[in-house]
Formats: C-alpha cells, structure tokens, sequence
C-alpha cells in the first residue's frame, strides 16, 4: 500500500492521520495536545506521525497545513501566534530530514480552502472563495483549479481587509479589519461595549458573552444580539463584494462557528453584497453554500497538498 500522512497543527492540537494514496480513505488517525511539559511542539509533532507511520507499504508525502504566515515553497513558519519557537521554524526540512520523504506545508486557513474545493462542497467548481468565520476570520482561493498563495504564500487574508478605517483594533494591531467587526471576537467585543453602555438586552454584564452565546439570544429575540449578527453579516457583504470584484468566483463556501447563525448572519449578508457589487455579473449563477467539511477542513487540505501532482 501507498499512503499519504496529513497534518494539522494548531495551537491547541496536533492531528495526524495517515490516508490510502489511491482510495484516499484515512486508515488512522489521533490528535494530542499541542503542548506538553517536558516536550517541544515539533517533538510531539514527529512523534505522533512516527506513530501512525504505516509499518507495512509505502509512504509517498506528508502534507501539514499549519497556522501563521507560511512560506509553501521553502516550508518554512514565519510567524505562528500560538506556538511558542515557531517563528522562523523549517517545518518541510526537519520532518523531510526525520522521514526522508517529500514534506509540503501550508497556512492552515489556505488549505481549507484547498480540502473544500477537492472534497468538500467546491468539489467540481473551478474557481472558489472560501471564508472561514469563527474566533478570527480567514480564508483561500482556487482560481481555476490552481490555490492562489502569492509570491510568498501571504495572499489571501481575508480577514484582514479594512472594512472601517476608524474601527476596531483587529488582533493583529492594525484597526478596521473584517475580522475586528464580524468575527466572533469583533462580535462579542460588540456586544460587550453596548452592554457596559447600558443596552437593554438578556445578556449579562460582565465576561464578554461568547458568539455562540450572542447567536443563541438572537434567534430568541435579545435586540442587542440580533443587531450584532446582522451588523456582521453586512460587514461580510461588503467585504465579499470585494473579494467577488477581485476573484470572480463561481462558488463561495462559508465556514466556521459563527456561520451556524444561519440566516440572522447570512440574510444581511446577501443584502449588502448584492447592494455594493457594480454589476449584477458578478452574483449572475453564483453559488454561496455552507462548508462541508467542519473541523475536518484542515486536515483534508493537507491531504489534498500531499496528493496534488503539480506543487507551486
């Protein structure tokens, strides 16, 4: 047998599993806390794929699809906010140099576009959007059927496009950003400040009530919660517009906790894009649908990157 090992890495959690080459049916996986006392992140990352190493067969790549600033074709980490000395990190050489098979790394949020587009939702379509919305918002594009990753592998922060010069100061430090307003973060902090404010709502002062927590006051009638989910889904609408300007895609698939609002997020959503795109061209056949892949989007990105044939 031929297999293929795909990676997920993220702050909280390290995923591994090993897949067949030719059906792509996942034979194995596990995930174990990303840190450990005593232990390095990449040691307990070489670890857990040394252990779900097939004993019999053939392993053709390993695909990881990781958080941060990610350079895809030197495999290196930039930056990653959440993993302490992985800043700089070599990721492809040291698991080529520990493995001796071919290692292709990309940003996590870009895979996920890639694993929708080659199994999930976009499967079919060559040209996808895919936006994550969830603590931060992210994203990816596959301009027809090739993942567009930049001269560098930064392009495609979707989060990170001004939406209000003067507003919120995003996670990243710089102010405005999509992911400011309509993430669950932008959300909460939303509500949070009304709250102190002295909004009327069935939310409690206090703890900065969750977007899940928002989302369900919403869909039972909490004003202030409404108006904070819609608020977000017309800052995507806006944003998307944009990205349609730029990409001209023929699907967009929508992803993360937030998405679960459903239509308190999305009506509003629909409403600002078809307002601010310049021609009805642009939404004439287009689909928006929501993932399908769920926490599996990265992993299956990272499959999907071990298997492709022709890498950028």
């Amino acid at each position: 047998m031929e297999a293929l090992i795909a990676c997920d890495i993220g702050g909280t959690q390290l995923r591994v599993a090993t897949f067949d080459a030719a059906s792509g049916e996942m034979i194995q996986q596990k995930r174990i806390p990303t840190q450990a006392a005593g232990e390095t992140a990449v040691d307990r990352l070489t670890g857990l794929i040394g252990e779900l190493w097939p004993t019999r067969g053939h392993v053709r790549a390993i695909g990881a699809a990781a958080p941060g600033f990610v350079d895809p074709e030197m495999g290196i980490i930039y930056v990653t906010p959440n993993i302490p000395g992985w800043n700089g990190l070599p990721l492809r050489q040291i698991l080529e140099d520990r493995f001796d098979v071919p290692v292709f790394v990309g940003n996590d949020a870009n895979l996920a576009a890639l694993g929708e587009w080659r199994f999930g939702a976009g499967r079919g379509f060559h040209h996808v959007l895919y936006l994550t919305i969830s603590t931060g918002i992210g994203g990816g594009i596959v301009n027809n059927d090739r993942l567009l990753q930049g001269a560098r592998g930064l392009a495609a922060e979707l989060g990170h496009i001004t939406v209000e010069p003067n507003g919120p100061i995003c996670g990243c430090g710089k102010r405005g950003h999509l992911e400011a307003l309509a993430s669950g973060t932008g959300i909460s902090n939303y509500v949070a400040e009304k709250l102190a404010a002295g909004a009327a709502s069935t939310l409690l002062k206090g703890p900065h009530p969750s977007a899940k927590e928002i989302s369900q006051a919403a869909a039972q009638g909490d004003p202030l919660a409404l108006k904070a989910i819609q608020r977000a889904g017309t800052y995507i609408g806006h944003a998307l517009a944009d990205f349609l300007h730029l990409f001209n895609p023929s699907i967009v698939i929508i992803g993360g906790g937030v998405s679960k609002s459903g239509e308190m997020l999305l009506a509003p959503m629909r409403i600002a894009l078809n307002e601010r795109v310049i021609s009805p061209e642009y939404v004439k056949d287009l689909q928006i649908v929501n993932a399908m892949l769920g926490d599996d989007c990265g992993l299956m990105g990272a499959l999907a990157l071990a298997k492709m044939d022709d890498h950028i």
